[in-house]
């Protein structure tokens, strides 16, 4: 009988146990599913506030023109942007939650996981926005560079045009990895390579290809630089011009002359000068007025 009672006791003792235990969990588990259900409410309002705020100021059209509803609908997600976005902010308050709630549960190694992912998500939301803006900027960009090249009638303004949409994507993907902090080291020698790669590509192709026309035109500055330098030495090293200018339309200011010495004169010599106004007062003598033998001479004829 001793035995027996001592195995009473004992199967008391572990009841007993197992329903304080049992009790003493019931608050703790009430105050988690409270918690959880104060979250769930906190949450669904807010995630319907942020729609409803979204779709006002007109989130889904941007979406459409960022490309983000194009995106949603390979990734085969039913929902608008604006819906999406009410999501996040959904999960992202009940995992606020979840934190008290686990604590209340007195599960400390899933409360210290959720704190690290509540941590972690401002990154995500960061990476969202660059990625957002640089959706919106490539865009842009590339109607840009599209509008450009067909106002100057350049060939293939489409391919351009995906190129710099391309280009500005890619370091947008870049950059919300390194926010994300998803292999920095790794993304930070992929980016310097990716640089390396189109600088090389850009002087290989001026090299290569462009090497014709920079000969040209270092030819045509060459020529242009000889030309001038020739006719700056022209003007520097040429004489003064002496001599009178020939034709009709030559200006006294443009005529420079060496003065004249009178000659000598011996008596009964005439000068040259003497000589010339001579013969430019006898001018009119001829031409006008007769000479005293000249009549004469005609009278006796006329007799």
């Amino acid at each position: 009988m001793g035995t027996v009672t001592n195995w009473g006791t004992a199967i008391y003792a572990s009841l007993a146990n197992a329903l304080s235990l049992f009790f003493g969990f019931i608050p703790k588990l009430v105050g988690f599913l409270v918690i959880l259900l104060i979250g769930w409410i906190v949450a669904a309002a807010l995630d319907k506030a942020v729609t409803l705020l979204l779709r006002r100021v007109g989130f889904d059209r941007l979406g459409d023109r960022i490309g983000m509803s194009r995106f949603t609908q390979q990734a085969n997600i039913r929902m608008d942007p604006a819906s999406l976005l009410g999501k996040i902010v959904f999960w992202f308050v009940f995992l606020i939650f979840l934190v008290p709630a686990c604590n209340a549960l007195e599960l400390n190694s899933v409360s210290s996981l959720v704190t690290q992912i509540i941590s972690y998500i401002p990154n995500v939301f960061v990476a969202v926005i660059v990625l957002l803006l640089g959706m919106l900027l490539s865009n842009v960009v590339a109607d840009l560079v599209r509008g450009t090249t067909a106002s100057a009638r350049m060939a293939n303004p489409n391919f351009l045009a995906n190129i710099a949409r391309y280009a500005i994507l890619g370091f947008t993907a870049l950059v919300a990895l390194e926010q994300l902090q998803i292999a920095p080291a790794l993304i930070t020698t992929l980016f310097t390579a990716i640089v390396g790669a189109i600088a090389l590509a850009c002087g290989l192709a001026f090299g290569l290809g462009g090497r014709e026309s920079a000969q040209r035109l270092l030819e045509r500055s060459e020529s242009r630089l000889t030309s001038g330098s020739m006719d700056t030495g022209i003007g520097m090293s040429q004489p003064f011009n002496v001599a009178p200018p020939m034709g009709k339309n030559a200006s006294a200011e443009s005529t420079y002359t060496t003065p004249v010495s009178p000659e000598p004169v011996t008596p009964g010599q005439v000068s040259s000068g003497q000589m010339q106004s001579g013969q430019m007062q006898q001018g009119p003598t001829q031409s006008g007025q007769a000479r005293p033998g000249q009549g004469r001479n005609n009278q006796s004829r006329r007799s």
